[in-house]
């Protein structure tokens, strides 16, 4: 938002403040100035001079010799500009002065000093200047010629020697805002000018506005039917005769372009007047051009037509709100009017619209459109619904004031459910208490009276206007209060009472995850939930993959970022990539991302997010160190007992031979194993790749913290060692599982110390030897104990086809 700082002045009578001054004290009050500019920053000794005589001179066929009243004195300038014409008053910049820039729109920081010298050795005193010398532009001031200097019109009552500064209005400063979305009464020049009274304790005295209309009633002329009313809170119409067009007064026209508004014509400069000074976007159609002179409000059509007044045709759809009449559409409610009911030159009868629509849909409609402009920025925001008749009755008195029509008697107003002021609670105490202060109750009133809030005494109420649709609780009162206590005076105190508060388990499963990754080696990397399509066929994925079924972003800022992915490998192995090629060794990342899976494509729910732990790495790791990380981590959540790993996962990606699932408890909790060469390749890496990834919700589910402290063993434990021919099929994890079912209780551990294939044993056959410890925790071990396990254990494993090797 942006205000010229003349125009607030203006509106806050006794406003005596340098702009820094203003910046600095809007800006403690809540409302953050971004910058300003100085518009006559580069500008000094720049004055309007009538050129009283022209001669050519003698030695250049361009250049002109001018002699030039300055009000004090008469100068002499060479000028080559081709406009120049005897009795013209124009801008002139003295001998000392300073422009913004040249002619072709170019500034200079600081400006350009003008000096007096000599061109093609006749002397020159001075410089005529154009428009973009000035600092501005033929955009805002479209009187201005292409190439030449700027002339002033003849009655702009102005006389030689007048500071043009002032006279283009260029004495103004533009302030930048940044507001808050909330504060929508602050995207209105008489917003920030209230609030302006209020921060530096001024009256705020806006323009009164006066009843317009004549005898006629405007229900005579035009019809107005609104069929949704939960996306059209209200419409005002009314109606404008005998329309005049032709420029707008300077005051308007400076207002405007202060505002970063070109001024077109009278009709439409006051509907930007109004739109800037109210914040209410207004439109204005021509009567004659609406079919059978009546206004229908409905959702448009599936698939209907639409040309805006910009001759773009646009395919509305049906949660789009038009603008009709009789037969056809002719506005998109909101955000633009139709080209076929246009204001032209030839209009005789206007018809004035003022609207509140809902905020939600002309945002959403705008980016279907693609078409964003400075009403529907406006109406983003959720206007006030008392605000379309002010801007409405305002728009009506400038046009009588500026005489560009007459104004039809009484209004079109369909207001079905009305918002009215509301009530809060006056609580002094409550505000103090939040705020830690000692302010006195009067006090406080004295804050809230100029910005429009009420107090009723009787009912220690207060009494909320509309346009503060922010204002709905204590703390939102109390925020009023410190703003112009001034944030600086709140004394430093301590929060009182007590407060609980802590990571819930998940977080601190998830922060554990983290820091064992790291304690094993790996550094965390942040990967893009958007990827590219092409990521499927890199990691070697088939058509059919359910992987591919992924999500398709509506609006991507490309190919690249245009899908949801659904495997979280891609962003892992693109770091790992990246540091290959810039030959970084040993790399060892990991990622803790969601992956994002569609219950069914196109999408009638929301996907399922699962958060993934993705460990990879190159260089100084093998397959066993990541299984070491995975072990390490699950032993951190105490899943150490029940873990296994089927080879059988056939993932394309993973290399055949060097892949499994991880299992708990039967259940697939993740995958590792080393990247396919192919895969690898894709991402330009040559060296082995592994990788490793855990589900971690399923990970939340089985964690245990509740590990029980054993002393240390009081009683010796007894040893067995198993030589073992077993077939080649069968897994170490396969005979694990047999040790933990037959062992018993009084199986401490086992561990696996030689594995052997070759010559010396059958084909087909693998060696395999394996200590068993045994140890019980209440007295000493017998060897009828210990045979009785091994007993149970040589019996599985016999009926596994396993023997004990001879």
């Amino acid at each position: 938002m942006r205000t010229s700082l003349k125009w607030i002045k203006a509106l806050v009578p006794g406003l005596d403040v340098t702009p820094q001054e203003f910046a600095d004290a809007m800006t403690l009050a809540g409302n953050k100035v971004e910058y300003y500019t100085d518009l006559a920053a580069d500008l000094d000794k720049i004055v309007v001079g009538r050129i009283l005589s022209i001669r050519p001179h003698e030695d250049s066929d361009h250049l002109l010799i001018c002699q030039v009243d300055v009000g004090t004195k008469t100068i002499q300038i060479v000028t080559g500009a081709p406009n120049v014409r005897e009795g013209q008053l124009v801008p002139v910049a003295l001998d000392g002065g300073r422009v913004a820039g040249g002619h072709d729109g170019s500034k200079t920081e600081g400006g350009i000093r003008i000096k007096a010298g000599k061109l093609r050795g006749v002397s020159s005193e001075g410089m005529m200047c154009s428009i973009e010398e000035l600092g501005s532009s033929r955009d805002m001031y479209p009187e201005a010629p292409e190439y030449g200097i700027y002339v002033f019109e003849e009655d702009a009552d102005l006389v030689p020697g007048d500071d043009v500064v002032r006279a283009l209005g260029l004495d103004d400063v533009v302030v930048e805002y940044e507001i808050t979305s909330n504060r929508v009464d602050c995207f209105s020049v008489l917003g920030l000018a209230r609030e302006a009274a209020a921060t530096f304790g001024r009256d705020f005295c806006p323009d009164p506005v006066t009843e317009t209309g004549n005898r006629e009633d405007v229900r005579d002329y035009v019809s107005v039917e609104v069929k949704n009313h939960d996306l059209c809170a209200r419409y005002t119409a009314r109606l404008v005769k005998n329309v005049k067009i032709a420029p707008s007064p300077k005051w308007m026209q400076r207002r405007l372009m202060a505002q970063g508004i070109r001024p077109i014509n009278n009709i439409v400069d006051i509907t930007n007047y109004v739109m800037e000074e109210y914040g209410q976007p207004m439109h204005a159609y021509d009567l004659d051009r609406i079919a059978g002179q009546r206004i229908v409000v409905r959702n448009a059509a599936e698939g209907e037509k639409f040309t805006s007044l910009d001759g773009q045709e646009h395919t509305l759809d049906a949660s789009m709100l038009m603008i009709c009449d009789k037969d056809k559409p002719i506005g998109l409610a909101g955000i633009m009017g139709g080209a076929n009911s246009m204001i032209t030159d030839d209009v005789h009868t206007m018809l004035f619209e003022a609207a509140t629509f809902d905020g939600t849909n002309i945002r959403l409609s705008s980016r279907r459109a693609g078409l964003r402009t400075d009403a529907s920025a406006k109406f983003e925001k959720g206007l006030d619904p008392n605000l379309a008749i002010e801007g409405m009755n305002r728009a009506c008195q400038l046009i009588e004031e500026l005489g560009a029509g007459e104004v039809v008697g009484g209004v079109i107003d369909i207001y079905p459910e009305r918002v009215n002021p509301w009530t809060l609670p006056f609580q002094a105490d409550a505000y103090n208490h939040l705020l830690g202060t000692q302010i006195s109750p009067e006090q406080m009133i004295e804050y809230l009276k100029p910005l429009g809030i009420g107090y009723d005494r009787e009912k220690e109420q207060l009494q909320i206007p509309t346009y503060r649709q922010d204002l709905h609780c204590d703390a939102d009162i109390a925020e009023e209060i410190a703003r112009f206590y001034g944030y600086a005076n709140i004394p430093t105190s301590l929060p009182g009472g007590s407060y609980a508060g802590g990571l819930s388990r998940k977080q601190r499963i998830e922060g554990l995850i983290r820091d064992t990754a790291e304690f094993c080696g790996f550094s965390q990397a942040m990967c893009y939930s958007f990827e590219s399509p092409r990521v499927f066929d890199k990691l070697l994925l088939p058509a059919e993959d359910p992987l591919r079924k992924a999500i398709r972003i509506s609006n991507p800022l490309g190919e690249d970022f245009s899908i949801m992915r659904t495997c979280s490998l891609n962003g892992i192995l693109t770091s790992l990539g990246t540091n290959y090629s810039r030959r970084n060794a040993d790399v060892w990342l990991y990622e803790m991302g969601n992956v994002y899976l569609a219950k069914s494509l196109p999408l009638t729910e929301l996907p399922e997010e699962r958060l993934k732990l993705t460990l990879g790495g190159y260089g100084a790791i093998d397959f066993y160190q990541m299984k070491g990380a995975v072990e390490e981590i699950l032993a951190k959540l105490d899943m150490r007992d029940r873990v296994s790993y089927d080879p059988g996962s056939g993932y394309p990606f993973l290399h055949p031979g060097r892949q499994a699932n991880i299992r708990y408890e039967g259940q697939e909790i993740g995958y590792i194993g080393q990247m396919h060469p192919s895969a690898a390749g894709n991402y330009g890496i040559k060296d082995p790749v592994y990788v490793a990834v855990l589900d971690v919700g399923e990970l939340v589910c089985h964690a245990n913290f509740a590990v029980k402290y054993e002393g240390i063993a009081n009683f010796p434990a007894s040893r067995r060692d198993l030589s073992m021919v077993v077939p080649r099929e069968i897994l170490a994890g396969d005979i694990e599982d047999i040790f933990a079912s037959c062992g018993g209780r009084i199986l401490e551990s086992y561990e696996l110390f030689d594995i052997y294939e070759g010559a010396q044993i059958l084909s087909g056959y693998k060696s395999m030897a394996y200590t068993l410890t045994f140890r019980a925790k209440d007295r000493n071990l017998s060897d009828e104990d210990v045979n009785r396990s091994m007993d149970s254990i040589l019996k599985a494993l016999k009926e596994k086809g396993i023997r004990l090797r001879e």
